[in-house]
């Protein structure tokens, strides 16, 4: 990948770097050479990314011609909302707290370069910032009253760096350049990453599919590595990401998501399929207008509960809005019940879903990748129990149902029908349908963006061609951008 610095005094620049070249913003801007070449890395050094400036344009037609840019767009438009920024600088509070932990005074000023400080103790932190605004050079504020709090995060000019700090900035812009992914034995394999988490208790995949997703990546034509939440920076390194960790809109997936789209990476799942999959309001609302078969439901907010038990009768189910695996899911049999469950979930969302119990013994999923059916599988409720997982199961053996698994042909056409429409509703990413049969009806239960893929359970059918279907979407994607 071609590699480029662009900056106003591109004669001031000395590297040793010779795969890198420095221009300035006009010549970015204004030459045809890397208007007709895609495969570029860009470094937006210019001294201002104010809307409507050199820098912020050099940002903007990176983007529009598929090079990997650092700032980006997004990026950019994030400091003007300071706001935000100090606001998502909470999800690290802890970390905040412990670096100023031994600071007497109640200001701190200091640069990040890449991610890197000139003072040792704050690099665990200026990593943590770098990831949250990824840019070259930032200045951090951060102010103490009764706790340390950032006050400001952004981006100077290069001409307010210290003197003393060049010899830092310039290895940190080096190791970035020189990170080991732009050293690959095959230059015509395209790079994935699978963002996982190795602490999560019910991940989406196990070991034995995470492994079975790095063959079929590799056997397909990728570079493939695993990465995690610390790995945010690394982001434009790569051609595509696949999350394979539990999806959420606040969390730091949906950054990922975000990010990794912005950059023009193919993303799986994609932000508007997080954002449209992980809200059951919005499913609701959405299966309901296109007329896709759903058990009744309401969606209740505090002032309108009170009337709820005499529309539904119990039992019904209550659900919080962006609740995973079955979790924040209640099965309602009494009013005693319902004031003091709906109590406790009121107090995490403004809105929740009362939907109509259909006692069934399995629940169907049908797994859909562009448009296309990859599993069918009956998951059987959990013993003596409502659902398919019972999470307060004391046994581990009486912890989940059974499962079976079918291949598309001996799947119900019916099934298959409803479950194609209510994907195309969201995109074409990878879904998992949860559907209940009733009397030969089939009723969409929710759609889920992060689908399980477990070996030995959804892929039981099509087996190693199940992980092969889904990296050779990847490599169509990419190529289709290409």
């Amino acid at each position: 990948m071609a590699k480029l610095i662009v900056t106003e005094k591109p004669d001031n620049w000395k590297l040793t770097l010779a795969d890198v070249e420095v221009i300035s913003p006009n010549a970015y801007i204004t030459s045809e050479v890397y208007q007709n070449v895609r495969n570029i890395k860009v470094l937006n050094l210019c001294k201002s990314y104010q809307y409507q400036s050199e820098g912020y344009y050099v940002s903007l037609l990176a983007e529009a011609r598929g090079h990997k840019v650092l700032p980006g767009v997004s990026t950019i438009q994030d400091f003007r909302f300071p706001s935000i920024i100090r606001y998502d600088s909470q999800d690290f509070d802890d970390l905040i707290q412990s670096t100023f932990k031994t600071i007497s005074g109640d200001r701190v000023e200091f640069n990040i370069y890449f991610g890197s400080t000139s003072n040792e103790s704050f690099n665990k932190l200026g990593k943590q910032l770098f990831q949250l605004v990824q840019t070259p050079f930032l200045r951090a504020v951060f102010s103490k009253k009764t706790k340390w709090v950032l006050l400001s995060l952004r981006p100077p000019s290069l001409g307010e760096m210290l003197p003393e700090d060049k010899p830092l900035f310039m290895s940190a812009l080096e190791k970035y350049f020189l990170r080991k992914r732009d050293y690959r034995t095959d230059r015509k394999k395209y790079d994935l990453a699978i963002l996982i988490n190795p602490e999560d208790d019910n991940p989406p995949s196990d070991d034995r599919a995470l492994k079975k997703f790095y063959k079929a990546a590799l056997e397909t034509g990728f570079n493939v590595e695993f990465i995690t939440k610390n790995d945010f920076d690394q982001l434009i390194q790569y051609d595509a990401l696949f999350i394979r960790e539990t999806t959420n809109v606040n969390h730091h997936s949906f950054r990922f998501a975000k990010k990794a789209a912005s950059l023009g990476l193919v993303v799986i799942d994609d932000p508007v399929s997080i954002l449209k999959c992980t809200n059951k309001v919005y499913l609701h609302e959405l299966l309901t207008a296109n007329k896709i078969l759903t058990p009744k439901a309401n969606v209740i907010t505090e002032d309108n509960c009170d009337a709820l038990p005499e529309k539904m009768g119990f039992p019904f189910i209550l659900k919080q809005p962006d609740g995973a695996f079955s979790k924040g899911v209640h099965k309602i049999t009494d009013l005693d019940q319902y004031k003091k469950i709906r109590k406790s979930m009121f107090e995490k969302s403004d809105l929740l879903i009362a939907q109509e119990f259909l006692p069934t013994p399995f629940d169907w999923r049908v797994g859909i990748i562009d448009g296309q059916v990859i599993y069918v599988c009956k998951y059987f409720m959990a013993s003596e129990h409502w659902q398919i997982v019972n999470w307060s199961a004391k046994k581990e053996d009486s912890k989940e149902g059974n499962f079976e698994s079918f291949s598309v042909d001996q799947a119900p056409s019916g099934l298959l029908k409803t479950a194609l429409k209510a994907t195309s509703l969201i995109g074409r990413g990878l879904y998992g349908v949860d559907m209940k049969e009733v009397n030969g009806k089939f009723y969409v239960i929710e759609v889920n963006d992060n689908p399980n893929i477990d070996a030995g359970v959804e892929d039981k059918a099509l087996k190693e061609k199940l992980y092969t279907t889904i990296m050779e979407v990847f490599l169509n994607r990419i190529k289709a951008e290409k």
